[in-house]
């Protein structure tokens, strides 16, 4: 291929890449629509950069890569911004950010350590606060930088921006820089309750934000959870004399704005990806979304030195964390089978890295998610993947939708077994009929029934089982009770040591409690916390299996559809007779003491959220429920005390709304050992 044939080639892409690159401007920031992951246009962004470094003479005034992305939309007015609302070049990995530090130390001649500013990158709206002598007299998007609108009903509405300063040292013209988000337990709320009224839904936090802000009647932008977060200044005349964008922030904060309290000063660039991989880690556990952080030379007047480029500063760059979400192509879809019969859809994928690691399934949910998504084998799809949460795909990328693409249809028989398949009325989960004769039921329920919060047994790990369901030494959970180390070391990669462990692990699991046991059975909608009221509240298993659905209304946290499950489980035959086989082989728990004067806690709710760093969650809940307290899930008017540690999001913000006292771990442990729970 000659020179010139190449540059034609380059040139056209160059030029789809302008135009695909302004229609997502446009859909994103224009229409409140984001039709594809913001990793993939950042991909597109890097390409156009790229073609544009090496051929200057294509780059045009409009051209995406001179502009902060956006358009002033209808229906406000619009707003000159005196100081440009800028945009910030990105980072999207270590060496990237490496290089920014290295051009910082070249422009400055200075090769020692340079105090770095940092704060997450909130995914919401940027936004500019005018304040004039104390009073907020303008509030206005950045638009495309230069030109944004005026939303000053609006912003007037959100109780994180004051109406007046706080304090008398104020500038007497100050323009507040920030963004506008939404936190993610008030988005949920607000689509549970758009779903409830049949309105629209929102796909996430920021399109929410967005939406919501932009209403031009100002008492609706009131009811949406909107918060707004200051992070730099742009107009300022009057004021303190201040040296660091630290001391800024500290400034704004005393005046009465928001600012981050996970923002950070930090000295160098070791210290710099130390607190990118803190932030990384907590992401998940924030009330916010971040999509990454921004690190910024903290002394102003280096800033000042270092100056800026078109349209980005040289002293600020945001590192990005891996995408959560990313696009990918929906090759089938798969039917597994679960331990209560659920048969669920899997999507399976042309392998993509998102949230840091590759994925080539996703769940679908059910049919009723199928439908609702609309999705098809051969779609393009984005896949969304937060922290440690099962992938799932999010939306189909109806654009790219090929010809012939297929619809997705629930098999009439099990994929496993070959059992009819059922859907009841009321439910959107489809079951495999075929019970404990499905090989993927019996598989399910057998790793359920050995696990640490069910009967325990260490070292019966999942490829044992499927090698005992394959050499038939185990069809249901009593059959493990008589398994012998002659039969394991039979099995392949099974020495006598390990034989004789796993005889002796069996064998100690045979001491236990009901509520272990019942949890164990695996009693449809019966988790942990349920199978320990149940346990409470009854005291005995003779008494659980001979209640009405009626005695079973009164246990704490169950309601008709629990109570018709454990109805339905004890009146089986077949579910009777697995009991009594358990029980023969040894199975048995000592009877309940109920000793008031040892249950201080009882009628208290207490919630635990955070990490605990001396003891895991679920020993906190134990210790606590041996003291008679309840366990809930979620803050409410009810609860009595909270356990917070690092990391606690929206209930400990919900438990500080009601005024409900909350604890530290330390505070927990020592209230612990006033019971003589903790040593």
């Amino acid at each position: 291929m000659t020179t010139s044939n190449l540059t034609d080639q380059q040139h056209q892409r160059w030029q789809v890449l302008v135009e695909q690159i302004r229609d997502y401007d446009y859909q994103y920031y224009v229409l409140n629509e984001s039709t594809i992951p913001d990793a993939e246009y950042d991909r597109l962004m890097q390409e156009l950069k790229a073609l544009e470094a090496e051929h200057p003479e294509w780059v045009t005034a409009d051209s995406p890569t001179q502009r902060v992305a956006g358009q002033v939309q209808g229906g406000f007015e619009t707003v000159q911004h005196e100081v440009p609302m800028l945009s910030l070049d990105n980072a999207f990995n270590e060496t990237d950010l490496a290089a920014f530090y290295k051009r910082i130390q070249d422009r400055l001649n200075h090769h020692g350590e340079i105090e770095l500013a940092c704060e997450p990158k909130l995914d919401g709206i940027a936004i500019s606060l005018l304040y004039e002598n104390g009073q907020l007299v303008r509030g206005a998007t950045r638009g495309d930088g230069t030109t944004g609108e005026n939303i000053t009903a609006n912003v007037r509405t959100l109780r994180s921006v004051p109406l007046r300063l706080r304090g008398e040292d104020w500038p007497a013209v100050l323009e507040v820089r920030g963004e506008i988000y939404m936190p993610r337990d008030g988005f949920e709320k607000m689509n549970e309750r758009a779903l409830a009224e049949g309105s629209k839904v929102f796909v996430n936090p920021r399109n929410a934000a967005s939406g919501s802000l932009r209403q031009l009647d100002p008492q609706l932008t009131a009811q949406r959870p909107l918060e707004m977060c200051a992070y730099s200044v742009g107009r300022v005349e009057g004021g303190p004399e201040l040296e660091t964008h630290s001391a800024m922030l500290d400034a704004l904060h005393h005046w009465g704005l928001k600012i981050n309290p996970e923002s950070r000063v930090v000295t160098g660039l070791a210290d710099a990806e130390a607190y990118y991989d803190q932030l990384l880690n907590k992401r998940d556990q924030l009330d916010y979304d971040i999509d990454g952080i921004v690190f910024k030379v903290n002394r102003l007047a280096l800033q000042q030195r270092l100056g800026f480029v078109s349209r980005a500063p040289r002293w600020a760059i945001a590192r990005k964390f891996p995408a959560q979400e990313e696009m990918t192509v929906l090759i089938d879809v798969d039917f597994q089978v679960g331990r209560t019969g659920a048969v669920t859809p899997v999507a399976r994928l042309e392998p993509v890295f998102v949230g840091g690691v590759t994925v080539s399934n996703a769940t679908l949910h059910n049919m009723d998610e199928i439908e609702r998504l609309g999705v098809r084998k051969g779609d393009t799809v984005i896949i969304r993947r937060a922290g440690d949460v099962i992938p799932q795909v999010a939306r189909v990328v109806l654009e790219r939708r090929p010809e012939g693409a297929e619809p997705i249809q629930l098999p009439m028989g099990c994929p496993v077994c070959g059992a009819h398949i059922e859907r009841t009325e009321g439910e959107v989960v489809a079951r495999c009929t075929g019970g404990l004769s499905c090989k993927a039921q019996r598989r399910e329920a057998l790793k359920h029934f050995v696990s640490r919060r069910a009967m325990d047994i260490d070292g019966l790990g999942e490829k044992l089982i499927d090698a005992l369901l394959e050499q038939e030494l185990v069809q249901a959970p009593s059959d493990i009770y008589g398994l012998g180390a002659e039969q394991l070391t039979n099995l392949e990669r099974m020495g006598e040591k390990s034989a004789d462990n796993l005889v002796n692990a069996i064998a100690v699991s045979k001491e236990t409690t009901l509520a272990r046991f019942l949890y164990a059975l695996g009693i449809r909608e019966v988790g942990v916390t349920t199978a320990s009221n149940l346990a409470q509240h009854f005291g005995s298993l003779p008494a659980l299996q001979s209640a009405t659905e009626e005695q079973l209304l009164e246990v704490e946290d169950v309601g008709p559809k629990v109570a018709a499950h454990v109805r339905h489980f004890f009146a089986e035959d077949r579910n009777a007779d697995e009991i009594k086989r358990l029980l023969d082989s040894g199975i048995e728990w000592p009877a309940p003491v109920v000793d008031t004067d040892n249950q201080p806690l009882k009628g208290e709710t207490w919630v635990v959220t955070g990490k605990l760093e001396q003891l895991s969650r679920d020993e906190a809940k134990d210790h606590l429920m041996q003291l008679g307290a309840k366990v809930a899930g979620s803050v409410s008017a009810k609860t009595h005390k909270v356990v917070a540690g690092p990391g606690a999001g929206s209930k400990l913000k919900k438990a500080t709304e009601l005024g409900i006292p909350v604890i530290d771990e330390a505070a927990f442990l020592a209230e612990l050992r006033n019971h003589g729970r903790w040593q």
